[in-house]
């Protein structure tokens, strides 16, 4: 049976998280144009030309910092902050896109995001940030899990273009 565009871009994003040498939280993400072409691809890692944390030692770790607390103290730019960033680089528009991220972003994320003109979010797996969602909610971006889509909307979401793939 052919995947769904939610399935299709959820593995992309999983696919991506592959390139991460995080040693904490492999994370992935994938931006979408809303008629389902990819705009850009992140993954959480270290700065440009920086050494990678499996190189060098998790910083989080070795100050003992919780998941989800104090996320500036990292030498890694998150898989979205990533795609903003980039986008803004080459003159990638993200206006009304979608976002595929294996986690729930983090506050400072939700902010690039909403600032980039992210529409939705559409996130795998928990991260322990309330302050994200609430903002998210707050500027009226869609922030969505995808198991409760998945379970609400079979098919594609609704998001099907007429006529062409």
């Amino acid at each position: 049976m052919r995947q769904s565009w939610d399935e299709y871009f959820m593995n992309i994003a999983h696919l991506v998280k592959t390139r991460s040498t995080c040693l904490r939280r492999q994370v992935g993400a994938v931006a979408v144009s809303r008629d389902h072409r990819i705009l850009g691809t992140g993954y959480n890692g270290p700065l440009p030309g920086a050494p990678h944390c499996e190189e060098v030692g998790c910083l989080r770790q070795q100050l003992g910092i919780p998941s989800g607390q104090r996320q500036e103290i990292c030498r890694a730019q998150h898989a979205e902050a990533n795609i903003c960033n980039f986008a803004a680089r080459y003159g990638v528009a993200l206006e009304g896109a979608t976002i595929y991220v294996t986690a729930q972003p983090c506050t400072f994320c939700v902010k690039a995001m909403v600032t980039s003109g992210i529409a939705r979010v559409i996130f795998d797996s928990d991260y322990p940030d309330d302050l994200a969602c609430t903002l998210a909610k707050e500027a009226g971006m869609e922030l969505l899990r995808y198991s409760d889509l998945l379970a609400t909307k079979p098919g594609n979401s609704g998001n099907e273009p007429e006529g062409k793939d």
